[in-house]
């Protein structure tokens, strides 16, 4: 039995919804639609939508549904946003207009476009804060952007989520220097 497909999604106010072969949602941050697979079906009661299932062969892309429907709705009302951090000596990154620009110890800067809907913040050349109203291509950019240097276990260098825990492993030791 599917929970998470069982809740309303309540609709905030200034969020519009129309119902058809997708369920397409506007806010004041902009406009998402989220795909409604077969044997899912939506409904708009009220200041809700509901996500109903006609089986439970279908309870795995109930609670999906539900969840992505759920997510374009606090999007379009509210944003997302996604932090991140660069540790390393000379690491840094700087925005201008759509465009960042990293200095990642490599020969050469690595300039990262930000698509459509994405804006970026960066505060003191090592934190930076990204924001916008799609989840799931926010979460995509920040996988990209960690992924020009990801964290380096054994030096802690690299750009990483802020919060993220990185277990410092210890290096090689030479075996045969002992006298």
């Amino acid at each position: 039995m599917s929970r998470v497909g069982k809740k309303p999604i309540p609709l905030p106010s200034g969020v519009n919804v129309s119902i058809g072969e997708r369920i397409e949602i506007q806010g004041p941050k902009g406009r998402l639609s989220v795909p409604i697979p077969a044997g899912i079906r939506a409904e708009q009661a009220g200041n809700a939508i509901e996500i109903k299932r006609e089986s439970d062969q279908h309870a795995a892309l109930h609670g999906l549904t539900r969840a992505l429907a759920a997510n374009a709705v606090a999007g379009v009302s509210g944003g997302f946003t996604r932090e991140l951090e660069i540790s390393g000596i000379g690491y840094r990154a700087d925005v201008k207009g759509n465009i960042v620009t990293f200095n990642l110890g490599y020969s050469h800067s690595i300039e990262f476009v930000l698509p459509a809907g994405i804006e970026c913040k960066i505060e003191k050349q090592t934190a930076i804060a990204l924001s916008g109203y799609d989840k799931e291509l926010l979460g995509q950019v920040a996988a990209n952007m960690r992924s020009l240097r990801p964290p380096d276990p054994y030096k802690n260098k690299g750009v990483r989520y802020k919060g993220e825990v990185l277990r410092k492993k210890v290096g090689k030791t030479s075996a045969g220097a002992t006298k």
